[in-house]
């Protein structure tokens, strides 16, 4: 099979739109099967969403930070085993909470509030039906009347919900927000930067970066993509293209897409994630609690911090907004951001809080290139409108992206998976 796929690719060429993990995988796997594959990619490096910072001596993940389910079935796993990675399991239980008024609360007090925050989770659950249309928020507020007052609850609804899904509780489906797919055993961080795991898969491949696409068109006849760079003719194209730039009509198709991919693209969501890393000359906090959650009085609002020191020597504390707060956050000047975090700090450690002595944070909503960071569905949406975008087009245009596997969204092992799932439709269609 695979060598009758090499000989009906030999001399076709495939042009792939994106360097992220998806598009190399897809670009990877058709060049080993004999296409030629032109990666073409808007960003002066590879990686889209995976990118690695190593500038405060520790490594900062722009984008992905975590493998979520590190079993040795997780593609990712494997990717990051086969260059050699270094692990940490991020303790989810090694963590300290503060209340509105910069006080820690006991042990007692976190496990109601956790044990609190599954309870409702496991109620709504039980209260769903087929096609319900409600939000998270709506949801929590009918098998929890008031619990959202409940500054803890609250919190945990955040810090953990919104974390973990990019959205906003009120802009989250009940139905599908936690019924993807995940992996066995807990997440880990890469100590020796995530990114290194992009090395195998561009080996080889023929990318050309700061190549801007304004146009895919696609027919009978082929397929020509137009960038800044000027036109690249293929027999096959491969979007892999961020579901925030679709959304935005940043790349025009020609002719316009089927009304079932516009309709998908333009209804489900793309959620963010702000992070703000801050570096001190010495550390004002505990340096053996892995995570510190405070409880601001704005949803979302740098309410989960990670401490480098229970991983590296480097005094950084790793801010997160999240939920609504979040594309507030990217749209922060960077020392608005700053500003901002430090003002959360310092409501739990005062005057002991000194000022940062390097800074680096993200802006996922305002990348041109990305415009966002997670897929999520909202109210009344369906998982298919993911799996349904993977379908091919014309048996010419074919589009993967973790925006594309319902089941495996918003992670690196799903946006891999797709990848392998394009280069699949592409060598069915020759």
């Amino acid at each position: 099979m695979g060598r009758a796929r090499a000989q009906a690719l030999a001399g076709k060429t495939v042009i792939v739109v994106g360097a992220g993990v998806a598009g190399l995988t897809a670009a990877k796997t058709l060049k080993n099967q004999g296409a030629d594959v032109i990666v073409l990619e808007a960003n002066p490096h590879i990686g889209g969403r995976l990118r690695t910072d190593w500038s405060m001596g520790a490594p900062f993940e722009v984008g992905a930070g975590w493998i979520h389910g590190p079993s040795d079935d997780n593609p990712a796993k494997q990717l990051a085993d086969a260059v050699g990675s270094q692990y940490v399991v991020t303790d989810d239980d090694n963590l300290v909470v503060f209340d509105g008024a910069g006080e820690e609360i006991s042990e007692e007090e976190l496990e109601d509030i956790n044990d609190s925050w599954t309870d409702i989770l496991d109620k709504i659950d039980e209260s769903l039906e087929s096609g319900d249309r409600r939000s998270v928020l709506e949801a929590i507020n009918d098998v929890a009347p008031g619990a959202m007052n409940e500054p803890g609850v609250a919190w945990a609804m955040s810090a953990y919900t919104e974390f973990s899904t990019g959205a906003p509780l009120e802009n989250l489906s009940a139905y599908y927000f936690n019924s993807d797919k995940a992996f066995d055993l807990p997440d880990v961080a890469v100590t020796t930067g995530y990114d290194k795991l992009l090395g195998p898969l561009a080996d080889g491949l023929d990318i050309k970066l700061s190549t801007i696409v304004t146009q895919i068109a696609y027919g009978d006849e082929g397929v020509t993509v137009s960038t800044d760079k000027g036109d690249f003719d293929g027999d096959y194209v491969v979007s892999s293209l961020p579901l925030g730039v679709l959304k935005a009509k940043a790349v025009a198709f020609d002719p316009p897409l089927p009304d079932d991919h516009q309709s998908n693209i333009d209804n489900l969501a793309f959620g963010t994630v702000t992070k703000l890393a801050l570096k001190f000359a010495e550390p004002f906090w505990d340096i053996e609690t892995q995570y510190f959650g405070i409880m601001t009085s704005e949803k979302g609002r740098w309410n989960y911090w990670l401490n480098y020191r229970t991983f590296s020597n480097e005094n950084i504390l790793l801010g997160l907004s999240v939920g609504a707060y979040a594309p507030v956050a990217d749209r922060m000047t960077d020392a608005e951001q700053i500003a901002d975090g430090m003002d959360v700090l310092r409501s739990v450690w005062g005057d002991a809080v000194t000022e940062p002595v390097q800074v680096l944070s993200t802006h996922w909503a305002t990348d041109p290139h990305s415009l966002g960071a997670y897929a999520y569905i909202r109210p009344g949406g369906r998982a298919s409108q993911c799996d349904d975008l993977a379908d091919p087009i014309e048996d010419r245009l074919f589009f993967c992206g973790e925006h594309t596997i319902f089941d495996y969204k918003g992670t690196i092992h799903g946006a891999y998976m797709t990848g392998l799932i394009a280069a699949e439709h592409v060598m069915d269609a020759v």
